[in-house]
């Protein structure tokens, strides 16, 4: 594929000194994932419609810092993060090539907080969910098994549309569902099935009628996708609605809250940090360290105990 900025003016490209084709080999250049490379298209069409507006034709380090910082203003810190990220990379490149200096070499992006962005649900929210959706339909019965073995797997919503149903399969006495993961090219991770949860996607499987090896193991019903792969908006969506249908709607209960849930509610019912590590497929154990973290804070009674000298 090719990848370039020709959809920005050309003659703002040429004015900041910058040409077009750089682009396109910088591209050809770095060996990322088709997802980032959009992302980084994203970020340097934002550069250099920044560098143009303002009329910089040879861009400085200092251009680069205001540029962060207007960012800063106006996007997230995973923005920021990304997009410097890619300009820092771009010019690094440059320089290797000799085209350009790396004005951008060491440059920060945005802090990112090591704490969670969204909220877990309790065991007994949990339950509320799940017990809200109807399984009298063939939609309810997909919601119900995703939203299953999300929380009992900590699946993310890309490694749900990923899945098909060849991916269930059988290892030992287990019932296992091999993933794909978030940057990984194949399913050679697993998560274990238990017998709840198989109930609930063989209930659904049954329902649907087609359990081709190859076919996506859920599957859109709507009109326009009628048995077509999930995608990952969709996935958020069902998981959205379905606490919504149970009372709770808030910015901070996602799909991804389900993930969370998942890693708290195994290391307060006794498993340890490693097992939960293994659990959410961390390659990292101090991301993992965040749950515990926060749990310790939790189970820290000090509140308490002034309190009860007080009063």
């Amino acid at each position: 594929m090719t990848y370039s900025l020709t959809t920005v003016d050309n003659t703002a490209i040429a004015n900041t000194g910058i040409h077009a084709g750089w682009f396109e080999d910088f591209f050809k250049f770095v060996d990322i994932a088709e997802k980032s490379i959009e992302t980084y298209k994203r970020a340097l069409k934002q550069f250099i419609k920044w560098l143009a507006v303002r009329g910089i034709t040879q861009p400085t380090r200092d251009d680069i810092i205001a540029f962060r910082n207007e960012l800063k203003e106006t996007h997230k810190a995973t923005t920021v993060q990304s997009y410097i990220v890619a300009v820092r990379l771009f010019f690094r490149w440059t320089a290797q090539r000799g085209l350009y200096p790396d004005v951008a070499d060491h440059i920060k992006g945005a802090k990112l907080t090591k704490e969670h962005k969204k909220d877990c649900l309790t065991t007994k929210q949990v339950k509320k969910v799940l017990g809200k959706i109807d399984r009298s339909t063939l939609q309810g019965l997909r919601d119900y098994a995703i939203l299953c073995l999300m929380l009992t797997g900590g699946l993310r919503t890309i490694e749900v549309c990923r899945a098909d149903v060849e991916d269930l399969r059988t290892l030992g006495d287990n019932t296992v569902l091999y993933l794909q993961g978030k940057g990984r090219q194949d399913k050679s991770e697993y998560m274990k099935i238990v017998e709840e949860v198989e109930d609930a996607i063989r209930a659904y499987l049954k329902a649907c009628g087609s359990t081709e090896p190859k076919t996506p193991l859920f599957k859109c019903i709507s009109n326009k996708n009628h048995a077509g792969r999930l995608t990952t908006r969709s996935v958020s969506r069902i998981v959205k609605e379905a606490l919504r249908n149970a009372g709770y709607d808030s910015d901070r209960l996602t799909a991804h809250s389900l993930r969370h849930t998942t890693g708290t509610l195994n290391l307060k019912n006794g498993g340890s940090l490693e097992e939960t590590q293994q659990l959410l497929r961390h390659s990292n154990i101090n991301t993992t360290m965040i749950y515990l973290h926060h749990l310790e804070r939790l189970n820290n009674q000090s509140e308490e105990r002034i309190a009860k000298a007080i009063f």
